[in-house]
């Protein structure tokens, strides 16, 4: 009786630790398992080609026609204080960054007919270069005045607000945040779809940050210094009205001076609407600018 005691001790010793083995076995094959598939996913990942489909650093003495167009006032919009016009100025290349910059210039007569005390710089790449899906951004800093509105856009090339417009940046003279909004057909104008990025108080608007999108079919995610600040995907939009965002868009960079937004948040109606006289005395003494680094659209092959 001993001996069969003995013996089923050490066989029931023996079945305990294969099981145990057993059960070491199964977690090791299944971290392998897993541990394969991470790998797979990260091969897949890494090999994914980011093909640059637009660049420009403004390295050159002025602006590039090739790639871009100067744009000269037709349409006045907004109550902006401004007339866009194609003059060194207003926009020029300086120590290998572009450069818009409003001017003080009382009784600018446009080519409607219509009179400004302002005039500005305002580029876009329409028929020279757009594009659907990828990532828009831009390096941008802008200098401090109420009033100021310079902004980062894309816009599609039909009818407003039925081809959409996607706002990466817009700065309105309040250096601690800077704003990005989706419009659409049915929530254009006052959109619903529109967010802020405060600053902390050393690293404000008035400093070197890159604004961007990573648009997708059926999202639009912005980032800036490439961490996500809002979404808008198709499924909010379709709360509103149709989702603007499947059609070919182009760049958009320029500088706008008063206008309903910012008189909106600064309340100023004298000596310009939405534009103080700080900012004017600013604008006069050409120190209202608007510093753009680079621009880039990307697009990721899988």
């Amino acid at each position: 009786m001993a001996i069969k005691t003995v013996l089923q001790y050490k066989f029931n010793i023996l079945n305990m630790l294969y099981k145990r083995i057993g059960y070491v076995l199964i977690l090791f094959m299944t971290f392998i398992v897993v541990a394969n598939a991470q790998n797979k996913e990260a091969i897949k990942h890494n090999t994914a080609k980011s093909k640059v489909i637009f660049f420009d650093d403004f390295n050159g003495k002025q602006l590039d026609r090739l790639k871009w167009n100067v744009e000269i006032t037709g349409m006045h919009v907004n109550n902006e204080l401004q007339a866009y016009v194609d003059s060194a100025k207003t926009i020029y290349v300086e120590n290998n960054c572009l450069v818009l910059q409003p001017d003080y210039s009382p009784g600018f007569v446009t080519k409607d007919g219509q009179k400004f005390d302002f005039i500005s710089g305002r580029i876009n790449t329409k028929s020279k270069f757009d594009f659907k899906y990828g990532t828009a951004e831009a390096k941008i800093k802008v200098t401090d005045g109420a009033g100021l509105w310079p902004a980062w856009w894309i816009l599609g090339s039909g009818m407003w607000p039925e081809t959409g417009e996607i706002d990466i940046m817009e700065y309105i003279g309040e250096k601690d945040w800077v704003s990005a909004a989706v419009h659409g057909q049915g929530y254009s104008g006052e959109t619903p779809f529109v967010n802020r990025l405060y600053f902390t108080a050393n690293n404000d608007a008035t400093k070197w940050h890159i604004y961007a999108v990573d648009w997708t079919p059926d999202s639009l995610i912005f980032k800036y210094d490439g961490m996500p600040m809002f979404r808008v995907t198709k499924k909010m939009t379709d709360n509103y009205g149709k989702w603007c965002f499947d059609n070919y868009k182009y760049l958009i960079l320029n500088f706008a001076v008063g206008g309903v937004y910012p008189a909106k948040i600064n309340a100023v109606k004298t000596p310009y609407y939405g534009l103080p006289t700080t900012t004017l005395n600013a604008i006069k003494d050409h120190k209202a600018k608007m510093y753009v680094d680079w621009v880039k659209v990307t697009q990721t092959d899988f």
